[in-house]
């Protein structure tokens, strides 16, 4: 061990985040920065956008908007540059760059790994049971993409080789982070605890803000949201790292902020599997370390599966979304009864054309409560409200005719009736299939200015689906809680009162992350929230079954909730299609606690 830190910027946490970003990372001095540019569904958008121009399906704001800004910069101050802006064409973003430094004058070594892209290999897997990992369906008879999440190890290779800006196509979101720790600390591959350490730090920031009070529970708690800061971690060869945030920013970085971002987006925190490692999480610990620091240790890792993950889509015919707005007394129902309405006209001049129904449709009254609350709905008589009316077809033409029947509602029903922004336009509907593929049958390749370095990646023959034994004493649990209503000296509150909480989302599946406000909590919280009491509480949402899994290092659980998205992504026709408002939905539980405690 060392007393070397580096310095990692998480810049960016989806294609389309904001432009200060990067911007403040470099002033505020860092030795890498790192940038997530790709959704599970964006590398379809990237793909559409490479059929129309060869030259395209990259995030070409990275270029234009971010690079243009701090290259010079990045140049002047050694910084290394870390992105998956490469989407499906990651050489043509690596052009750009190079035109870019040109155009500067600036020299740069960019790098592209290379390796991801599973379309080759289709035709072969259709004879070989290939099965979707959550549904069990077979293989889409034509797929638009298929793209496998690389490791951290190309990164690793491009960075050895000199490489400053590091262009990928898809990878997992943490290994742009674990690649540099790698490299930067000699790390071994089969360094399990460290890997699985780099891994968290990297899941921390892949997020932006999200790690600087974006989203946190107590949000009036996040002072300067307009100035917020971007995270930085200050990692150490023994893989322990600080998070923080660059001094006079917005924002808040708190024990509470990370373990709501640490639990975001896994599911079994014993087994959060990586191509790298398999990470177990649950014995983390966080330690605030100064103002706006924490001191994160304690992942363990463990042999990596033989396999990767494949995020591939597929289109499943068209769908398009209006909306508008009600005013006035009953606006709830009057919203509802319009897009009733809109249907049955609809269907009627479908069938007038010879088109069939719908595939699918879905309303909902926003404002009401109904549909993100449903039985737990408070507002009965809302006074305004806004009719989201979604809607799937097999046929574009039938979707072009429900576009033009949603301005009509203006003068033929509800009093009130408003807020028509235009015509919807209808758009494909892009589906994810997700599947394992053999780690042997594809070779990660790193192109360094035009020299070719290949990448060994270990094949280890432990099972991906391998798991510990779970903790004696912390299964979850199988009876329903028992919340006492005349327990003395108990009150009942909402579950926000004891407890921190953030949703995520993978496909159709909704993890929520719970963490006790107070560690003596944890007990009382355990007790209550049974798998069996927030499935019930959950259920006009979540389809499937709710598994609980504790995370006692952080004193928290983490729900994963299966059927839980309505599709998920492109393919679910609700307002929040990726649960974002889960976990707040959850906090407003009510759940029973002594006065006194309370008080304290």
């Amino acid at each position: 061990m060392t007393g070397k830190v580096i310095r990692i910027g998480g810049a960016s946490g989806f294609w389309g985040d904001s432009s200060v970003g990067a911007p403040q990372l470099v002033a505020a001095g860092v030795d890498y920065l790192v940038f997530d540019y790709l959704a599970e569904l964006t590398m379809s958008i990237l793909a559409a956008a490479r059929g129309k121009n060869p030259e395209l399906g990259y995030a070409t704001d990275f270029v234009t908007v971010t690079m243009k800004a701090i290259l010079k910069d990045v140049v002047a101050k050694n910084i290394r540059v870390i992105s998956n802006a490469g989407g499906v064409n990651p050489q043509a973003c690596a052009q750009a760059i190079r035109a870019l430094a040109a155009e500067q004058g600036v020299a740069v070594k960019v790098a592209v790994v290379l390796g991801d892209d599973v379309m080759p290999l289709v035709d072969a897997l259709r004879g070989e049971e290939v099965r979707e990992l959550q549904s069990g369906a077979p293989l889409p008879a034509k797929l638009v993409t298929a793209n496998a999440y690389l490791g951290a190890l190309p990164v690793k290779r491009a960075l050895d080789a000199g490489a400053q800006i590091v262009i990928t196509g898809r990878c997992v979101d943490s290994a742009v982070t674990l690649g540099a720790l790698m490299h930067e600390f000699g790390w071994a591959v089969d360094d399990y605890d460290r890997l699985a350490q780099g891994s968290l730090a990297g899941h921390i920031i892949e997020c932006g803000c999200q790690a600087t009070g974006g989203l946190h529970t107590d949000w009036e708690s996040v002072p300067d949201w307009p100035n917020i800061g971007y995270p930085v971690i200050e990692c150490h060869a023994d893989g322990h790292f600080v998070a923080t945030k660059p001094a006079g920013t917005g924002g808040l970085v708190n024990c509470a902020v990370i373990a709501e971002q640490m639990l975001y987006e896994i599911g079994d925190p014993r087994g959060y599997l990586l191509p790298d490692v398999v990470c177990d999480f649950t014995a983390v610990t966080l330690q605030q370390a100064g103002e706006h620091r924490v001191e994160v240790r304690g992942a363990r890792g463990r042999a990596l599966g033989p396999a990767y993950k494949v995020s591939a889509t597929w289109l499943d015919g068209f769908r398009c979304t209006g909306q508008l707005t009600v005013v006035g007394m009953d606006a709830a129902r009057k919203a509802r009864r319009t897009g009733e309405a809109i249907l049955a006209r609809t269907r009627a001049l479908f069938a007038q054309a010879g088109l069939p129904d719908y595939s699918r449709t879905n309303i909902e009254v926003l404002g009401s409560e109904a549909g993100n609350f449903g039985p737990h709905a408070q507002t009965a008589h809302v006074r305004e409200a806004v009719l989201h009316l979604a809607v799937m077809h097999p046929h574009k033409a039938a979707l072009e005719i429900f576009a033009r029947e949603i301005a009509p509602a203006g003068t033929s029903w509800a009093p009130g009736t408003t807020g028509a922004a235009g015509r919807p336009s209808p758009a494909p509907c892009i589906r994810q299939f997700a599947f394992l593929l053999d780690k042997q049958r594809l070779q990660p390749v790193v192109d360094v200015d035009g020299v070719l370095h290949a990448v060994q990646v270990p094949v280890v023959a432990t099972p991906a689906t391998v798991r510990p034994e779970p903790v004696e004493g912390l299964q979850a649990s199988t009876s329903p809680a028992r919340t006492d209503k005349g327990a003395e000296g108990t009150v009942e509150v909402p579950l926000i009162q004891l407890a921190w909480a953030r949703s995520g989302d993978k496909g159709n599946t909704s993890n929520i992350g719970v963490i006790a406000r107070r560690p003596e909590w944890l007990p009382l919280l355990q007790a209550q929230l049974t798998p069996e009491r927030v499935a019930q509480w959950l259920a006009h949402l979540v389809l499937g079954p709710v598994t609980r899994h504790e995370v006692p290092g952080i004193h928290a659980m983490n729900f994963v909730c299966e059927q839980a998205l309505d599709g998920g992504g492109m393919a679910s026709l609700r307002n929040d299609p990726l649960g974002k408002g889960m976990a707040q939905i959850l906090l407003t539980m009510p759940v029973r606690v002594r006065a006194t405690d309370l008080s304290r």
